[in-house]
């Protein structure tokens, strides 16, 4: 595996500011990392041949076939020929909170671009939905440069919006796509956990892969905070002013129980749950996400 000094940095992606450029820098950097992993790719199971074409990665040219026939063809495979992928970025309100160089909703941004390009360089199509109460963007699945780039004009500029109805928009797009694909959720999941969960589990009634990334900024999970602080809901607009050292212990083993919920429940659905601290880089994040995804074959 790559050394640590080769991954991505949030802090940097956050300098960069480029969308393409990041989401570049963090795939390259994730297959330089992948030269002692055993997963080389989303396809995993055999299907069939297709001629080659200028730019496909010679390992996966069939040689005996070539022998037999004198023509360059490529396996494919089965997870190449049929992956369908929505990635499901939260936009709601919360995802504006960010203690360091970037808020969850920017970082959210940056691995939803950089996913996107993972899997539109690997000819798989993904789509993208960005929410908050409501569903403020629908893109369909493509596996065009063009499209990717389409994908990344939705995420320039995004901006944290309404407050959140993560269960919803869930149960409303597990009844709108008719087709099985591969649902990547990005989100902070800042709702009832029971709804979230049952909308969760509605996608895999409707027979969907599902992964789900939870994003919760550094300082929500360590709670940092030492001084008398008053702390404003994002959601609601609600205010508190809080004594730290007198709530630490007890919002820690809540947000802990909190994470524990997802964690638990998504297991016991067949969902993968990808816990995220916003200070992780991102291409680490995908070595960890591809190992979930080859898991999931």
């Amino acid at each position: 595996m790559a050394q640590a000094h080769q991954y991505l940095d949030p802090a940097v992606a956050a300098r960069l500011g480029n969308l393409t450029l990041i989401a570049r820098s963090v795939v390259e950097g994730f297959i330089s990392g992948l030269h002692r992993s055993p997963y080389h790719g989303f396809s995993l199971e055999f299907s069939e041949h297709r001629d080659y074409v200028k730019g496909d990665d010679l390992r996966h040219i069939d040689w005996r076939a070539y022998c037999r026939s004198e023509r360059l063809y490529v396996k494919q495979y089965e997870e190449e020929t049929n992956l369908r992928a929505y990635i499901l970025l939260d936009a709601s309100a919360s995802m504006g909170y960010g203690s360091g160089a970037l808020t969850k909703l920017q970082y959210g941004c940056y691995l939803t671009a950089a996913l996107a390009y993972l899997m539109i360089k690997q000819q798989d199509s993904v789509g993208l939905v960005v929410f908050d109460r409501d569903i403020r963007t629908l893109l369909p699945p493509r596996s065009t440069p063009t499209h990717f780039n389409r994908l990344l004009g939705h995420l320039e500029g995004l901006q944290a919006g309404a407050p959140t109805s993560v269960a919803t928009t869930f149960h409303n797009l597990a009844n709108h796509l008719k087709r099985r694909g591969l649902i990547i959720v990005i989100s902070d999941l800042f709702d009832d956990p029971r709804s979230v969960l049952r909308g969760i589990r509605h996608f895999r009634h409707k027979q969907h892969e599902a992964i789900v990334f939870h994003l919760l900024d550094h300082a929500e999970l360590a709670f940092p905070f030492d001084d008398l602080s008053e702390f404003r809901d994002l959601e609601t607009g609600a205010r508190l002013q809080v004594e730290p050292a007198a709530v630490r212990a007890e919002y820690l083993d809540l947000m802990q129980e909190f994470i524990d919920t997802y964690r638990r429940d998504c297991a016991d659905s067949g969902v993968d749950y990808v816990d995220i601290d916003t200070q992780t880089p991102y291409d680490r994040l995908l070595l960890r996400y591809l190992t979930k995804r080859a898991r999931l074959g």
